[in-house]
């Protein structure tokens, strides 16, 4: 069953949209702010957002920064045409302006599910100096080969896929456990472990942090770094 997001501060229309979604098959979770809507993304990946913009907290803009490899339908009642071009070109797949005919949004959500299911993931992601390719199960650093054990591996492309957000241990061994059925939450941090080191052997830098408490992410710091001398 697919899983989608609901990011909306309006109940009424909130709970219209559950309403249908749930009618037409698909697992729906809520959030009511942009701020309630990263930490969402943080403990559970949904499969497609819609996302408004006039949110409390974080704005839909900043929220849609945040979303990387899922796609999104902004469902809006601003209807400028400059603010859906940018939407678009910034990571949005699709908008919708409110009032919307509901057979609509359903197929447009239809077309996003099946186009990312069929070419929308990436076969070779990256995150500074580390590429890993999801198909051969190669992962290079500054195009030396790491080699990385199964749990390893998918670990790391966990991460990568979602390097602008903070995985928790949970939602970690939950997207991990049908490639690596052996790893468990008291091995997890070994694993982490293991790899951190593979990876550091090679260039020096510690490309993943531990928020304690909470769980883990690429380190943020790097990419700060790199953007920083790249201006310069």
């Amino acid at each position: 069953m697919k899983k989608i997001l609901v990011i909306d501060d309006d109940i009424h229309i909130g709970n219209a949209l559950e309403e249908t979604l749930v009618q037409n098959g698909y697992n729906v979770s809520r959030a009511y702010s942009g701020t309630e809507a990263i930490f969402s993304l943080s403990h559970t990946l949904p499969d497609l957002v819609l996302l408004d913009l006039m949110l409390p907290g974080l704005d839909g803009e900043e929220v849609l920064s945040h979303i990387k490899d899922i796609p999104v339908i902004v469902v809006s009642a601003k209807t400028d045409i400059e603010n859906k071009v940018n939407l678009l070109i910034n990571g949005a797949m699709d908008y919708i302006t409110k009032p919307f005919n509901t057979k609509e949004l359903l197929a447009r959500i239809a077309v996003q599910l099946r186009t990312f299911e069929n070419c929308g993931k990436k076969t070779v992601i990256s995150f500074d100096d580390i590429t890993l390719n999801t198909e051969s199960h190669e992962v290079k650093v500054n195009d030396t080969e790491v080699r990385l054990t199964r749990t390893e591996f998918a670990i790391l492309k966990i991460l990568i896929l979602n390097q602008a957000n903070i995985i928790s241990k949970s939602l970690l061994l939950q997207n991990i456990c049908e490639d690596t059925p052996d790893c468990t939450e008291s091995s997890l941090k070994t694993h982490i472990s293991h790899l951190r080191t593979k990876l550091s052997e090679i260039s020096g830098k510690d490309y993943i942090e531990t928020i304690w408490g909470i769980g883990f992410r690429m380190k943020q710091t790097i990419l700060s770094v790199k953007k920083i001398s790249t201006e310069s």
